[in-house]
């Protein structure tokens, strides 16, 4: 059986680049590549970054421009309901174009795609490559039923080129996008595994969401050490929930605060982890290519 490809993708920049890159992204990108030095790391982008912490990934990445909106997402469904009015008026759309597009860049390239406010500890075992389609197993969630189910989360997909799993995945993603934060994604992906009606293999939690959505989570990550990182691979951040300094819901952290002082010197769990990542390897591989623009 085939394997699925060590090519990573990242989807960045589907809305103009107002700010620098920020350091928590190019620290992603670099931790990617040193920790399980893929064939390609693939940059799907709209609007290309710009500043200083781009400038130092950029060679190594192979860029993927996103010319057209993928088919499905509608962003006129978003007036129907208040959950959706909200998600256009803060501008939060582009992630729901992203939930299309890595779905297209996995069915035609097949590989590992990967949010980018993630940062990786340790390889994803060759054993994960072996299957047709992988996600991983996020925090339960409470349905709208009021029932508490499991959840896979869209955060980190590996699949072959033309999964089964991805293909009615991205089929009822356009069917059932309706301007919800996660019904065509993470909701869409559980259900059909829930029904076993395609091949997916699903990783144990702590493999790629060790750290969960409350409070408790984000005190651990950015303000303490925690040891206990057996069988993590790659931690996800959340980072929507905490990027502004103006959300404190959930933490008092935010992205200004995520500087290389910080990273430097502070004695937390993300700090501590991406700390080697800061500084250049002696050698590293050769720059990346400019893919052609394909429609999405």
């Amino acid at each position: 059986m085939a394997e699925i490809p060590r090519v990573f993708h990242f989807v960045f920049g589907l809305r103009a680049q107002t700010e620098p890159f920020h350091l928590a992204h190019y620290l992603c990108l670099e931790s990617c590549r040193r920790v399980n030095r893929p064939e390609r790391i693939l940059f799907h982008h709209r609007h290309l970054p710009y500043g200083p912490w781009w400038e130092r990934i950029a060679p190594h990445l192979t860029l993927c421009p996103v010319t057209e909106v993928p088919a499905g997402f509608d962003p006129a469904h978003y007036q129907n309901t208040p959950e959706g009015r909200y998600i256009a008026h803060a501008g939060l759309s582009y992630a729901h174009e992203a939930d299309f597009v890595r779905q297209d860049a996995l069915l035609e390239h097949g590989g590992v795609y990967v949010d980018i406010d993630t940062l990786f500890v340790r390889p994803y075992p060759d054993a994960l490559y072996r299957h047709e389609c992988v996600l991983g197993e996020e925090p339960p969630i409470v349905w709208g039923n009021g029932v508490i189910r499991p959840s896979l989360c869209n955060a980190v997909i590996l699949a072959q080129a033309g999964s089964r799993f991805v293909r009615r995945w991205r089929r009822q993603s356009g069917e059932v996008f309706d301007g919800s934060w996660a019904r065509h994604s993470c909701e869409a992906a559980s259900a059909l595994w829930y029904a076993g009606a395609e091949p997916v293999h699903v990783a144990p939690r702590r493999m790629f969401y060790r750290f969960g959505v409350d409070r408790t989570s984000f005190r651990a990550l950015f303000d303490e050490s925690t040891r206990d990182l057996r069988g993590v691979c790659s931690i996800h951040l959340w980072s929507h929930l905490w990027w502004s300094e103006t959300r404190t819901d959930m933490t008092d952290f935010h992205a200004g605060l995520l500087t290389e002082r910080y990273v430097r010197d502070a004695e937390t769990t993300y700090a501590r982890l991406a700390r080697p990542f800061l500084d250049p390897e002696a050698a590293g591989p050769p720059a990346g290519t400019l893919v052609p623009p394909r429609g999405r």
